[in-house]
């Protein structure tokens, strides 16, 4: 079963780590920190943004895949998950500070909301769904 929603969203999230490697590589270069963080600021504000995205996403692609598996291709769940990216990218960028400080409250409280309703959603449908797994396509009866 091909799942189009959640590999989309992990090909857009590669592309944002990617992303985010390379930001952490540009201050690195220009604050001259190879190893580490130096104790740098810039420096260990990029490698949290990087890092904090790390932590968020397996989670967030295992609940976008289990839904999807579990439901179907909602277009719900095409918006939550492209709201998640969105808010990675806004943290990424608020990381910084500065003007686009913002971003990083943004970022995280869309995360924050993306994950509960996620998680809500995952614990909901074996107790909620009106679907019968027993029909359901995705499943092969034996004989």
């Amino acid at each position: 079963m091909i799942l189009p929603i959640t590999l989309t969203i992990a090909g857009a999230a590669a592309l944002v780590n990617i992303w985010l490697m390379i930001r952490v590589g540009q201050v690195r270069t220009s604050e001259k920190v190879s190893v580490g963080d130096g104790g740098n600021e810039k420096v260990i504000r990029r490698m949290r943004a990087h890092a904090n995205y790390g932590e968020s996403l397996p989670i967030v692609l295992i609940l976008i895949a289990i839904i999807e598996l579990a439901s179907g291709s909602p277009t719900w769940l095409w918006i939550v998950g492209g709201l998640y990216m969105l808010g990675r990218v806004a943290h990424g960028l608020g990381m910084d500070g500065g003007k686009l400080g913002k971003g990083r409250t943004v970022g995280t409280i869309l995360t924050l909301l993306v994950m509960l309703g996620l998680g809500g959603y995952a614990i909901a449908i074996p107790y909620f769904s009106v679907t019968d797994a027993s029909t359901s396509p995705a499943i092969v009866q034996p004989g």
